[in-house]
């Protein structure tokens, strides 16, 4: 048996995946606008998830306080925007409920000249010190933020480690390349060129993605020539330019900081391919060293993993076409 029927092996076991878990959830976001000296603008944008939003509670020094807030839904998350008055060169910014969630909140502080820091407040140290946390180049937080973005795209990856499985191994790297550059292409487009689709059909595009990559593979079992047999490379940049949409539109949740949009960007494309190249080297690593366990189940795994990837997509496609009301 060779590295595609661990793949196999690989995806049947994904089937325990939770369907509302495809993407995790994506960063919050904390932005505080100085707009004179010890007053602020403040906007805290919660994503959602499985309809809800995260119990995660913004709580700023005791020195500050806080207006009336004012609420709003806007795509998959929850915007509330209120006034703050205090400095903010002293004390923490707590996040109660931070620490159990699998999210990490993005802070962006903007002092009335306009210099900005940027930080990435992560579960395991759910706090902001905003005497020493100042960090001389705030764009690189957008690295981590595209690797972990990646890594808990579960519908992303299940759509690589697909490609995985029905490719064959000479073609795996120009495969995996076109991917790669379509969602390149996409996400550069939508985030500096303005071009975009609207969040949900986008999402339920990448689901329905899925779905075809699994009939491709029952077709293949049935001793069909398809499709991505002949050209996967093709294949794989026509869907990778959908997936760049959905990259586009978690970058978009948390914005760019002024000036540098295009090195944000470039870290952020950097961080995905980072963690797709980690995910992908990982699964052929494993597979290296156990694939000859797995000998006997050879074509059972082929019906299973196909099956696997197909009722996983599906479930995905429907709860984000039931999301569009």
């Amino acid at each position: 048996m060779g590295l595609r029927h661990f793949f196999m092996l690989i995806l049947a076991a994904l089937i325990s995946i939770n369907p509302a878990g495809a993407h995790e959830v994506n960063p919050a976001l904390l932005e505080v606008q100085e707009v004179a000296p010890g007053e602020h603008q403040v906007l805290w944008k919660q994503p959602l998830k499985d309809g809800r939003r995260l119990r995660i509670i913004p709580v700023f020094p005791e020195t500050c306080s806080r207006g009336s807030a004012r609420l709003e839904a806007v795509g998959g998350a929850v915007i509330e925007r209120w006034e703050l008055s205090c400095t903010l060169d002293a004390g923490h910014i707590k996040f109660d409920g931070l620490e159990r969630t699998l999210t990490d909140v993005f802070v962006q502080i903007t002092d009335q000249n306009g210099a900005t820091r940027a930080q990435v407040v992560r579960p395991n140290a759910p706090e902001l010190d905003l005497a020493t946390d100042r960090a001389g180049l705030p764009v690189l937080a957008y690295l981590s933020i595209g690797v972990e973005h990646i890594l808990f795209g579960y519908d992303h990856l299940l759509f690589v480690l697909g490609l995985c499985l029905l490719v064959r191994p000479r073609q795996l790297v120009a495969t995996i390349t076109a991917f790669t550059l379509a969602h390149s292409i996409t996400l550069s487009l939508s985030t500096l060129g303005g071009i975009s689709l609207p969040g949900p059909p986008v999402e339920a595009t990448i689901a329905l993605s899925i779905v075809l990559l699994a009939r491709e593979a029952l077709a293949l079992q049935r001793g069909h020539e398809t499709l991505i047999n002949r050209k996967p490379w093709l294949v794989a940049f026509g869907f990778g330019l959908i997936h760049g949409f959905g990259f586009a539109g978690a970058l978009s949740d948390i914005g760019l900081p002024p000036a540098q949009e295009f090195w944000a960007l470039l870290l952020f494309n950097l961080g995905v391919e980072v963690g797709q190249v980690w995910f992908v080297c990982l699964i052929i690593a494993v597979a290296v060293v156990v694939w000859r366990v797995f000998a006997s189940w050879k074509r059972l795994s082929k019906l299973i993993a196909s099956y696997a990837i197909g009722t996983l997509g599906s479930l995905w496609f429907i709860e984000r076409v039931v999301s569009f009301s």
